[in-house]
C-alpha cells in the first residue's frame, strides 16, 4: 500500500494525530508492503514507524493544581458544581451499552431473529429494562433461555471488549 495507509493506521491506533506519525526512511520498502492493521501493528512493535512526543504545555499553576488534587485537595463541597448525580457520568449510557451488547450476542448465538432483536432493541433504548437481569427475564418468557455455560460466554467476551476500551 501507500505511506498515507500506513499513517492513517498508525494514528488509529495509537490515538494519536497523522502529524505525529514518523516512518524510518530506511526502512521504507517494508513500510509499503504493509497491507493490514496488523501489518501496521508489526511495524510499531519493530520500531520502523514511531510516533512526535506528546507536548504538554502546562503552566507551572495548573501542575501545582493538579499535584494538590491527585493528594485530594480542591475536591470539597466548595469547589463543586453540579448535582453528585451530574458529575457521576451517564449511568443510563452504560446500562443500554450492555444491554445493547447482550442482545447482539443472543442474536449471533441463533437465539434472537431479525423482528425479535430489533423489538427488543428499541425497547432497550427507550430505557424500559433497569437492568441485564430484567431484560433476560422479559426473553425468558419469551422461550429464550440461556444455560450457565453461554452467561459465561457472553460475560467473557463482554469483559474483554471493556479491557480493551480501557487500555485505548
Amino acid at each position: 500500500m501507500t505511506t498515507r495507509f500506513v499513517r492513517r493506521i498508525a494514528a488509529q491506533i495509537a490515538g494519536r494525530g497523522e502529524n505525529s506519525v514518523r516512518m524510518n526512511p530506511a526502512k521504507m520498502e517494508g513500510i509499503n508492503k504493509a497491507m493490514t492493521r496488523e501489518d501496521v501493528r508489526k511495524l510499531i512493535h519493530d520500531g520502523s514507524v514511531t510516533f512526535a512526543k506528546e507536548k504538554h504545555n502546562l503552566s507551572a499553576l495548573s501542575k501545582r493544581l493538579r499535584k494538590r488534587r491527585a493528594k485530594g485537595r480542591s475536591r470539597g463541597p466548595g469547589r463543586r458544581k453540579g448535582t453528585l448525580k451530574a458529575r457521576s457520568g451517564k449511568p443510563w449510557m452504560k446500562r443500554a451499552r450492555s444491554q445493547r451488547f447482550l442482545l447482539k450476542k443472543l442474536r449471533g448465538m441463533g437465539k434472537l431473529d431479525r423482528q425479535t432483536f430489533n423489538r427488543y432493541y428499541m425497547l432497550v433504548k427507550g430505557g424500559t429494562y433497569p437492568d441485564k437481569a430484567t431484560l433476560l427475564l422479559h426473553l425468558s418468557e419469551l422461550g429464550i433461555t440461556l444455560t450457565d455455560v453461554e452467561r459465561r460466554e457472553i460475560a467473557e467476551s463482554a469483559k474483554s471488549i471493556y479491557n480493551k476500551r480501557q487500555r485505548s
